[in-house]
Parts: C-alpha cells; structure tokens; sequence
C-alpha cells in the first residue's frame, strides 16, 4: 500500500485573525486531495492550546503524526516566526517563510527599515510612506510622576500635528488591517491609538497617502521562474473607506483582477513585490500591498508571509486569473516545502 504523506493544517489560533484562519484552514482542508496526502485538521483554540479530531494535544504530540505542516495561521502566533519556532524545533517542514523572516515581515516598522537598507544597496528605490513609531512603555515611562491625561494629550497632540491630515494610525504587528484606522481630527486621533494599542504595545503614525489600492502576490520556483508574480489586483471599497477588515472579509469591497493599472504600474508593483520577497528573505508565497497615486507613483505599505486564502481572499483570485486551480496550487506549496526550498 502506498504511504500518503501526512499533512498536517494548522487554522484558528490566538490572535485577531483566529475567524480568517478557520476559513483559510477550512480551504486548504478542502482542496488538498485524498489521493495524495493524509489530511489531518489541527485546530489551535483562541488560548493557543492545539486539538486534533476535538482531543487537546500537546505540540509535540501533533507534530508526530504528521511529515509536513500547512500553515493556515494568520497574525500574532501563526506568522510572526513563534509557531515557525516550534515547527523548527521540531523538524518538521512546514509551508511559507521562516521563524526570523516572519518575525521581520511582521514588524512593520522593521520591514520598512529593511527594505529602505535593500533598495538603496540595490539603487533601486521603494517609496514609503513617512511614519513615526509609538509605544506604550515609552510613554508610560516619559511621563513617571507625571503619568497625567493633560501630559499623554501633550505627547500625542505633539505627533499628531507632525502629519498632514489624515493621518493613519495602526499596529506594528497585526494583519488583515485588524486595528487600523484613518483619522482627520485630534479627538478621533486619541481614540484610534487606545484601539490600535488593544492590538499590541506599539504602534505607527503614517502619513495617509491618497491613491488607489493594490497588492501583488508572488511565487517561487513557479511556471519556470525563481519568484513568479500574479497579476496585480486592484482594490476598491465600495463603503468609501479604506480596506480595513469589513472590506476584506465581509464583501464591502470590489476586487479588480487584473487591476486597472498602466503597464508600468503593474511591472513596478510586480518588481517590488519580488525585492520585497527576496529583502526579507521570505519562502514560498508572499502577497504585498501598495498605494498607486497617478502623480507621486507607487507606494509600499507591508507585506503578508501568510496571505488569506478564504474566498474573499485575494490571492486565490490571483491565482484564478491565471488560470491556477487551489489544489494545484497547495500541491506546489507542499512539494517546496518537503524538498526545503
């Protein structure tokens, strides 16, 4: 009797994209074929404890029962290099980037600082929105013996009058825009930095860039290239907002494929996301999102080592375009991933 590879699907876990990952779990699950892997659903609860078939299991316990992971885990935990940590530990191959990478992509501030370092090394530049960088202890320790609200307002109205409006305010490290917001005014301003901070103990302040949005995935060792991109997509809220989480995951957006972009918009959307991938030293698949303004050109915002693949996800509307089936497409995941490319 043949062996079936053992694959293993990580989905859920403990952070604000634990619903968003029960779908991408729910897709993988779906699309990987019985006739060629052992499927087995390791579901991570919301305290980050793993089951398999409703039995809690201890990581090591799960890893033992499979020969490779899928990781369908999105955000804090699942691509911010600690579940990588554990896969490593554990010798297990597993589907996109590694512990280091994750953790540097999932920093924003951190990705900006790498790819600024790249392209200038490269001569090829990538522009980026001006941002400022705040955190909780940072603020909490200035103002020891004077930990006032009239002190906070200070600093914060301080930063705030540093941007154009609207200025964007969001968490370094959290994805499908989870914590987001874009503001006009001071009092709006203050609310969004208590929202942002829910998500993590540091955020950014950006300058808000008005233009069009987009994203471009990419793959490697595809179709005969070293990192093939997807077309780019272009995103339109239809709520008149940016495309915060609502847009994303609750259809109040509409997705272009390919996007209504220039030929040079798309080729220069298309080669960043290829820098951007190799810079951070990123495997497998990575999808990067941009601003296109007809006057200033194409502006970097982050990347996601672990884009959704949901049906309202944008990659699996990528691969759609050119004609790549899901399960192909895990297929080629998984064969990089057993091989150690």
């Amino acid at each position: 009797m043949t062996h079936l590879t053992r694959v293993g699907v990580l989905r859920g876990g403990p952070s604000d994209e634990y619903e968003v990952s029960l779908k991408s779990g729910a897709t993988v699950l779906r699309h990987l074929s019985p006739d060629k892997y052992h499927v087995i659903d390791i579901f991570i609860d919301r305290d980050g404890l793993w089951h398999i078939a409703g039995m809690p299991k201890e990581p090591h316990d799960a890893l033992s029962q499979v020969d490779i992971i899928v990781n369908a885990l999105h955000g804090q935990y699942g691509e911010d290099g600690k579940v990588q940590a554990i896969l490593d530990r554990h010798g297990i191959p597993y589907t996109g980037s590694g512990s280091l990478a994750s953790a540097i992509a999932m920093n924003k501030a951190l990705t900006k600082k790498v790819i600024a370092d790249h392209s200038a090394a490269e001569g090829h530049g990538v522009k980026m929105a001006k941002h400022v960088l705040i955190s909780r202890d940072d603020i909490i320790d200035e103002f020891i013996g004077d930990v006032s609200a009239k002190a906070l307002e200070k600093k914060l109205l301080d930063v705030f009058k540093s941007f154009a409006l609207p200025v964007v305010v969001k968490p370094v490290g959290s994805g499908s825009s989870v914590g987001v917001s874009v503001v006009k005014g001071f009092h709006e301003f203050e609310e969004a930095v208590m929202k942002a901070f829910e998500s993590g103990s540091n955020i950014m302040i950006e300058e808000f860039i008005p233009g069009v949005e987009g994203t471009c995935a990419v793959i490697d060792d595809f179709r005969g290239s070293e990192i093939y991109a997807l077309p780019p997509i272009e995103i339109r809220p239809t709520h008149g907002k940016f495309f915060d989480y609502e847009a994303k995951y609750q259809g109040k957006s509409e997705e272009i494929v390919p996007g209504n972009f220039t030929h040079e918009q798309k080729d220069e959307m298309m080669r960043i996301a290829t820098l951007v991938h190799k810079a951070l030293g990123l495997k497998h698949y990575s999808r990067c999102d941009f601003i296109v303004t007809p006057r200033l050109g194409i502006y970097f915002l982050e990347v996601n080592t672990l884009p959704g693949l949901t049906e309202a996800s944008l990659l699996p509307k990528g691969l759609a375009a050119v004609g790549v089936k899901m399960g192909d497409f895990l297929d080629h995941l998984v064969g990089l991933a057993i091989s150690g490319k």
